[in-house]
């Protein structure tokens, strides 16, 4: 830009989920696998669209009854035939590239849950500027999805840790705890824990 520069990241296309769904994968793995462990007894999670978060739903324990609430569609699919699931799924526009449902039918929706436990994905994370993704209609639907539940856990793998997207969705302060994977920038990580916030390295 004229006077500057914008880093790569901040102007690159959004990824479809199909093709972040390859990206990192062993390290989203890794999350999803610490993540379990942070929901300990919850019975009711609010669970976003993402890829790594779609990791947490297919290992999510079969030794119990839980109720599921999610707009992702991949998230869905994967819980939908379980027993011991019960699954609520939050409509709306589904945008293609995520396959989650935006816009106003999916935060009415929303708006009336308060589970135990939300678990989210993010395009971005920064102790300036909390949780952000580059889509107006997405960043909507999360901050409904954060204010949905007692407690927020964000899963980000550390190619999202120090990067700031176009629409803050949540303030780190909303955050109660992050995992990420033993990639992360261990200065990154330091900044972020000094907040106050919780991090877990898988």
């Amino acid at each position: 830009v004229h006077g500057g520069a914008v880093a790569v990241e901040r102007v690159a296309i959004e990824q479809s989920f199909q093709e972040r769904e390859s990206a990192n994968a062993d390290a989203k793995t890794a999350i999803a696998r610490a993540a379990l462990a942070q929901i300990a007894d919850a019975s009711t999670l609010v669970i976003d669209g993402g890829t790594t978060t779609a990791r947490l739903a297919a290992m999510l324990p079969t030794d119990r009854e839980l109720t599921v609430i999610t707009h992702a569609l991949p998230v869905a699919t994967l819980v939908a035939t379980r027993p011991n699931i019960n699954l609520h799924l939050v409509g709306g526009n589904v945008r293609g590239r995520t396959l989650v449902s935006v816009g106003p039918w999916a935060v009415d929706a929303l708006a009336s849950i308060r589970a135990d436990i939300a678990v989210m994905g993010t395009n971005g994370l920064t102790v300036e500027s909390g949780m952000t993704t580059p889509d107006i209609s997405e960043a909507e639907v999360k901050r409904a999805v954060a204010h949905a539940a007692r407690r927020l856990i964000v899963l980000a793998d550390h190619t999202k840790i120090g990067r700031d997207e176009l629409i803050t969705v949540v303030p780190l302060e909303a955050i109660d705890t992050l995992v990420t994977d033993a990639a992360v920038d261990p200065e990154l990580a330091a900044d972020l824990a000094s907040t106050g916030l919780t991090v877990v390295c898988a």
